[in-house]
């Protein structure tokens, strides 16, 4: 009866020991065997690995593309124009051993890999003016600056795979400096915009006034004219009256007098009744009554 038990502790003692020599690696990892610290095999690919128990462990890596974010960055660009740049990359480890003997974890090698980052940031931009980091040669840069930084990282078993830069500002004290100088640039364009409009205004109301005058003086020429005719179609006609009755028209004559003369409604006249005016007025003249 005592050899069950003894039998269930060895039985148990065999499972424990044939899952600990068992490890399983996913597509989305690699791994690599140590014992006492020392690298004794590598795994790269999916799939089940053996290991001796207790003797040996297992360390897993990322075998997936990761992010590294880095804090804004400020540069000093060819033409003195500070700028502060967000970068961010993508890496992968390549060689997990030499990974693990550089960094041993993906934290210290986000540490490394953004301090190799900024150093190319800085190398790069600071050969070129800031209208080319904020350009279409932007693209080229990037370019430059992946290629360094993968230079620097491939001592850490990583690849650099690609570098992007997010934005490149100004930094914050020289922002209000340059809105200012903005502002002002922009007021001077407005009052050089209000100048011309007065400037164009006053020479359209100048031509318009020309205008206006040319147009009045033209009419009153023609109105002088025609009123010109008219007198003299009117002279022509009572020449042509005076010729065919004189005394008709003498008499026509003074009616019209007569009519202009007390026309207002408290119209006086002083003057001798026996003047020629009332002529037409008296009552026998040459013994006829008119």
């Amino acid at each position: 009866m005592r050899i069950i038990p003894v039998i269930v502790v060895i039985l148990a003692a065999v499972v424990f020991a044939g899952l600990s020599a068992i490890y399983i690696v996913d597509e989305r990892q690699q791994a690599i065997v140590l014992q006492f610290g020392e690298v004794k095999d590598v795994k790269t690919d999916p799939g089940i690995g053996f290991k001796v128990p207790l003797i040996q462990e297992v360390a897993y890596y990322e075998a997936r593309i990761l992010p590294l974010d880095t804090t804004p960055l400020e540069v000093t660009p060819a033409d003195e124009r500070r700028l502060v740049v967000d970068a961010f990359a993508r890496w992968r480890i390549t060689d997990v051993v030499r990974f693990r003997q550089a960094v041993q974890t993906e934290t210290a090698a986000i540490s490394r890999l953004e301090r190799i980052l900024n150093a190319s940031l800085r190398e790069v931009l600071g050969t070129v003016t800031s209208d080319a980091i904020i350009s279409a040669e932007r693209t080229s840069l990037m370019q430059r600056i992946a290629a360094d930084a993968r230079l620097a990282a491939r001592e850490l078993g990583v690849e650099i795979i690609d570098v992007r830069i997010r934005r490149a500002d100004l930094p914050v004290e020289n922002l209000r400096a340059t809105y200012d100088r903005m502002n002002a640039e922009r007021q001077r364009e407005a009052a050089d915009e209000r100048a011309r409009g007065k400037e164009a205004a006053q020479r359209i109301r100048a031509e318009a006034d020309r205008q206006a005058v040319e147009l009045v003086s033209e009419a009153n020429r023609e109105a002088e004219i025609v009123r010109g005719r008219a007198d003299a179609e009117r002279n022509k006609i009572f020449a042509d009256a005076f010729g065919r009755d004189e005394e008709f028209f003498a008499f026509y004559r003074s009616l019209s007098a007569y009519e202009k003369s007390l026309s207002g409604e408290n119209s006086t006249l002083v003057i001798s009744p026996d003047s020629e005016f009332f002529e037409y007025l008296k009552t026998e003249r040459g013994g006829a009554q008119r």
